[in-house]
């Protein structure tokens, strides 16, 4: 179970840290401290409320010398505050325990945190209904916004909002083609916007030109951790003057100064508010473990105008699918007690909050965090905290060598911090690999009562097991992987020290010493009392290595419970509408429980073919399907569900979501217990009031029973007879397949799933689960299309492309022994 954890704090912050009640009348013998800041003010005031001072900058250094001395409060009024530079926060800035510093807006979401500059700009027409107009000299243009939107650069092909998960909202296979570049006259300062071959997030680029023969030039590629190609059809480019040629596109010729822009129709550009972009960070708190900035609030702002990071986002993340820009628009590093509430963050280029390496007790609550380039809360730490670390997917230990010793190296991680009560969505307009809360490196993240939607990829990713300790509670989480594949509303990686794509060798080494996969994972994280849903991967997936979860009363409404490779993951009390569990690659001895839940799918196993049930506990579920008997025979399988039941579990009311079960419902003879089907998401009411809520379901098979007609008895067909090649089984690809082995469906591929020792294949180099997906150079999809590449081989050496522990590989056999 998961520990308590000890919380200590400034007596200003949230529930958890107790809140001020009331700050005194400043004076001169006074216990506090009021400064006034007004858009209106001048720096030359003393900051009191007649004479309110004009910036944070000024009221921070008049505050300084009694910030922990006495109770410190900021009141900002309405106003627009164009930071002429990120405001820094260090040590000398700090409250105290018993004094904390308050920076408060007068009204909530009055005072606007700007790191842009606003432009008063003569517009004339130039062609086609684009307008131009001069800028100042030397201007850096990374976003425009027009009366508080943002605009798009001149881009190929043309945003569509109605295509809402499709890449970028827009792609084409030509989209930097030589062919279409011969229309650029200098493309030099573009980007190319490139998912993922596997759709596994994306990649960026810089354009440098073209070469001579007119072929674009760039540089990038490197926001991916998985370094494996972009796709061949989903791209798009942007910041090429040549396509402009949509309402809402802009281009900005540093080299002339002049801004270009096609207004839409209700757009009247004489009376337009226009805004750009300058600051990449708009906060900093700067502080260490030794000296942390400490016991500060900032609360009730509107934070705009955060320039986008893409291109710096270059840090691999521990063998997870992503790479990191340590940056957002608040960058929180060594601090403790620090709280971000009530804020609103809007549209703001990177990632919204991050909290990077020391932190302890950091609050996010109250806050509205949307239409983010990328994610919107990231607690990050130090990979020199973490023993035995690997970076790059491909890399793996020695597991005879690693270190032991379990948890962290030093303190530098967040930890016991909490995102509470907030509305995040629109998460990843530009970055393709972000997470309405991503969490690495840390340990005893809380988040809490949440509602995260309309995300590029996951709604709340963990990236490994280091170190565990997290509380996923009262969450809706939903619409998310959009524009991505092979993923969750939450997802989660345990590519931790133990851990190696080729299980069995982690299998000998976990069977020798079962503490293995608790080394990085030392405490307990727990999902519960949450509502999930994901129409493009699973609910809740799980994946490689995953270990040490305890997940129960969470309601699934699409794809399921992916569970994969891990150990210790319990699941019970869930309700996975329309779906089950998707058992994946599971070790022996995994110790994983699955228990109590009402399921409404057979399991979905994937390269799991043996019993299981000695090792794992999968039993006591309540089955609401047409048919039990093929649940039966995917549970008898593994050796599963001998007291599972098979029952109407008499939902109250799933049309309106209300998936409890009635009084004298089969499923309490399980074990399970009604939860709260009212309480996911956001509370605090201006959001609420503003929040989406997820499509819900009906349940399919009561849509069937209504509908069901007398059948006649089918005849009974004998299973074809498998194919085989160089002694070997081999099964095309699909379903659940496609992410166990790690490979796109657009590719596909055929499984060599049973060869003997002495058989040609294996005394060939092959080995059982090696994917083969072309045959010089004839991509192969099935069965008899492999066996038609080889016969059309003749004697030539059959060059094969495979895929093995998700990697590719390429190798040769003799043609001689390419027969079946």
């Amino acid at each position: 179970m998961q520990k308590n954890r000890v919380f200590r704090g400034c007596k200003y912050l949230g529930i958890i840290f107790p809140m001020l009640g009331s700050v005194a009348t400043a004076g001169f013998f006074s216990s506090s401290v009021e400064l006034y800041v007004s858009p209106t003010g001048s720096d030359a005031n003393s900051g009191s409320e007649r004479k309110p001072v004009a910036s944070l900058a000024r009221a921070r250094d008049l505050a300084r010398s009694q910030a922990g001395k006495k109770d410190v409060t900021v009141h900002v009024g309405d106003g627009i505050y164009y930071l002429p530079q990120t405001l820094v926060f260090t040590p000398a800035d700090s409250g105290s325990e018993k004094n904390p510093v308050v920076y408060k807006a007068d009204n909530e979401g009055g005072a606007v945190l700007s790191g842009g500059s606003k432009l008063e700009l003569d517009w004339t027409a130039y062609q086609d209904g684009i307008f131009q107009a001069k800028t100042p000299s030397g201007l850096e243009v990374d976003q425009l916004f027009i009366d508080g939107q943002a605009q798009r650069m001149a881009r190929y092909p043309n945003y569509d909002p109605k295509k809402k998960t499709a890449a970028y909202q827009g792609f084409s296979v030509d989209a930097f083609s030589k062919e279409r570049a011969a229309n650029w006259a200098d493309p030099t300062g573009g980007y190319i916007h490139a998912m993922h071959v596997q759709q596994w997030g994306g990649y960026h680029y810089r354009i440098t030109g073209k070469d001579a023969e007119g072929e674009v030039t760039y540089e990038g590629g490197w926001q991916n951790n998985r370094q494996m190609g972009m796709h061949k059809d989903y791209r798009m480019v942007e910041n090429i003057f040549e396509e402009l040629d949509a309402p809402g596109e802009w281009f900005h010729n540093a080299k002339t100064s002049t801004l270009y822009y096609m207004p839409a129709v209700e757009v009247d550009l004489a009376k337009a508010k226009v805004e750009v972009v300058r600051l990449r960070h708009l906060v900093e708190f700067q502080g260490t473990q030794a000296a942390p900035v400490k016991c500060i609030s900032l609360q009730g702002f509107t934070v705009r105008h955060a320039a986008r990071t893409f291109m710096d986002c270059k840090e691999p993340l521990l063998r997870s699918d992503w790479a990191i820009y340590r940056g957002g628009a608040f960058l929180l590093t060594g601090t403790e007690d620090v709280s971000i509430l009530d804020c609103e963050f809007d549209q703001v280029g990177g990632n919204a909050v991050f909290v990077n390496n020391y932190n302890r007790r950091t609050l996010v609550k109250g806050c509205h965090i949307h239409d983010t380039g990328a994610s919107g809360v990231c607690f990050v730490g130090d990979p020199k905290a973490v023993r035995n670390p690997l970076f790059e997917y491909k890399e793996t230990n020695d597991l005879s060598k690693i270190d032991l010793t379990p948890g962290p190296k030093t303190d530098n991680y967040p930890a016991d911090s909490i995102v509470e009560d907030c509305l995040i969505h629109g998460i990843g307009r530009v970055e393709k690999q972000p997470a309405g809360v991503q969490i690495s490196m840390a340990q005893g993240i809380t988040v809490r009562d949440v509602s995260i939607y309309d995300c590029a990829r996951s709604g709340i990713n963990v990236s490994e097991g280091t170190w565990g300790g997290h509380l996923i509670e009262g969450c809706d989480v939903f619409d998310t992987v959009l524009e991505t594949h092979d993923h969750g509303s939450f997802n989660s990686w345990g590519r931790d020290r133990f851990w190696r794509s080729d299980v069995k060798t982690s299998q000998i080494a976990i069977d020798q010493n079962p503490k293995l996969p608790f080394l990085d994972a030392v405490e307990t994280s727990v999902i519960r009392n949450s509502r999930w849903r994901c129409d493009h991967g699973w609910d809740v997936d799980l994946d490689d290595g995953s270990s040490n979860y305890e997940i129960y009363n969470n309601l699934l409404l699409a794809k399921g419970l992916k569970l994969r490779e891990g150990f210790r993951r319990h699941a019970w009390n869930n309700v996975i509408v329309n779906n089950g569990l998707h058992p994946h690659v599971w070790y022996v001895g995994n110790q994983d429980e699955v228990h109590g839940n009402i399921l409404m799918s057979r399991h979905r196993p994937a390269r799991m073919k043996r019993p299981n049930a000695e090792s794992a506990r999968v039993d006591k579920n309540l089955f609401f399907v047409g048919n039990a008997s093929v649940v039966k025979a995917t549970s008898d399988t593994l050796g599963w569900d001998k007291q599972s039941i098979f029952d109407d579990p008499q939902f109250v009311d799933p049309a309106s979501g209300d998936f409890r079960v009635k009084e004298g419902s089969p499923a309490f003879a399980i074990g399970f217990k009604n939860f709260p089907m009212d309480q996911f998401g956001v509370k605090k009411p201006a959001l609420r009031k503003i929040a989406r809520m997820p499509q819900l379901p009906s349940p399919v098979l009561a849509q069937a029973k209504a509908k069901r007609a007398p059948q006649k008895a089918r005849k009974a067909t004998r299973p074809a007879k498998p194919s085989v090649w160089l002694g070997a089984r081999l099964q095309a690809l699909s379903g659940e397949a496609f992410s166990a082995y790690g490979v796109g469906k657009e590719e596909g591929g055929v499984v060599l799933t049973q060869l003997a020792n002495n058989s040609s294949a294996a005394q060939q180099g092959l080995k059982e689960g090696d994917v083969v997906q072309q045959v010089n150079g004839q991509a192969v999809r099935t069965s008899a299309a492999l066996l038609r590449a080889c016969a059309d081989a003749g004697k030539k050496p059959l060059k094969l492309k495979i895929v093995r522990d998700q990697q590719a590989k390429e190798i040769t056999v003799k043609a001689s022994n390419s027969g079946m």
